[in-house]
C-alpha cells in the first residue's frame, strides 16, 4: 500500500515512515497547544500549515488531514 501523500511504502495509518512521524508529532503537540489554549483541532491544523517553522512533511499532514474533514 503507498502512502496516502506520497508515493513511498505505507507503514501504519496509510502514512510512510516519514509522514507518519509527521501525524504522531501533530497529534502529541495538539494535547500541549490544547493545555496553553482553547485552539480546535481545525485551527491548530491550520496553524501548522501557516507557521514558517514548521517543517514540510507536517504541513503537507495537516493539509492532507484538513482535506479528508472536508470530505
Amino acid at each position: 500500500m503507498k502512502c496516502k501523500i506520497c508515493s513511498r511504502e505505507a507503514q501504519d495509518k496509510g502514512y510512510c515512515q516519514l509522514h507518519l512521524k509527521a501525524y504522531q508529532n501533530i497529534v502529541e503537540k495538539y494535547k500541549v497547544w490544547l493545555k496553553a489554549s482553547e485552539v480546535t483541532w481545525s485551527e491548530y491544523l491550520g496553524q501548522i500549515q501557516k507557521n514558517s517553522l514548521t517543517g514540510s512533511w507536517a504541513k503537507e499532514v495537516a493539509k492532507h488531514i484538513i482535506e479528508e474533514e472536508e470530505q
